[in-house]
């Protein structure tokens, strides 16, 4: 099992990368979020790795970030995601994106990627739902840098204030992302909640579009 390369950058195509280790050359499958990070050939990298069989040829997939070989595995267990639809679906969506397009039921953010119809959407955020939920509430938490042992705020207005501004035309995850991070720094009513979870999204929007 190869679990770790550290080389040089020989070469770079679509979804594959060359890596010069000692003189031996690894092709490493990658996704488009790791190709994106990688600098140009003749440059070191290192990529954590996951070796699987394919029509009885090994095949070797590599990742900057742990996290997202950590989903490879995840989404693999989902039945009809292979590792090429996997790769699929690391190429749109980063592991925080994914954590929280699963947690909010965003089938649509799922289908955006190659080879993801609405049905496999659909399965795979039901089957991973309460693995991303659990994620996505530690992420938005260490992002507020809240207090070790601060109680986590009730879930059912969380869902209500989501719901809300989807109905007002936000994207799922986006509302998602938004209620829990305001969420986060206290329990508030949900009128409160989706006034600030508002003005979240609209900070957001400032930030994306100066």
């Amino acid at each position: 099992m190869i679990a770790k390369l550290r080389g040089i950058i020989d070469s770079v195509g679509e979804d594959w990368v060359i890596l010069d280790v000692n003189g031996v050359g690894y092709q490493v499958s990658c996704s488009a979020q790791t190709l994106a990070r990688l600098e140009k050939p003749g440059a070191p990298a290192t990529f954590h790795t996951e070796m699987r069989m394919r029509d009885e040829v090994p095949h070797l997939y590599g990742f900057v970030e742990r996290a997202e070989l950590e989903w490879f595995r995840t989404l693999t267990i989902v039945q009809g995601v292979g590792a090429k639809v996997a790769l699929a679906i690391l190429s749109v969506l980063t592991p925080e994106a994914l954590v929280l397009a699963l947690a909010s039921g965003d089938k649509a953010a799922l289908a955006r990627a190659d080879g993801v119809g609405p049905k496999l959407a659909a399965r795979i955020a039901a089957e991973l739902k309460d693995k991303a939920q659990n994620l996505s509430l530690r992420i938005v938490v260490d992002r507020a840098d809240a207090a070790p042992g601060k109680p986590q705020p009730a879930q059912q207005p969380n869902a209500e204030a989501v719901s809300a501004l989807v109905n007002l035309g936000y994207g799922r995850a986006d509302a998602f992302a938004a209620v829990m991070a305001v969420a986060a720094k206290g329990e508030q009513p949900l009128n409160d909640l989706i006034r600030l979870a508002l003005r979240e999204l609209s900070a957001t929007a400032r930030e994306m579009n100066p």
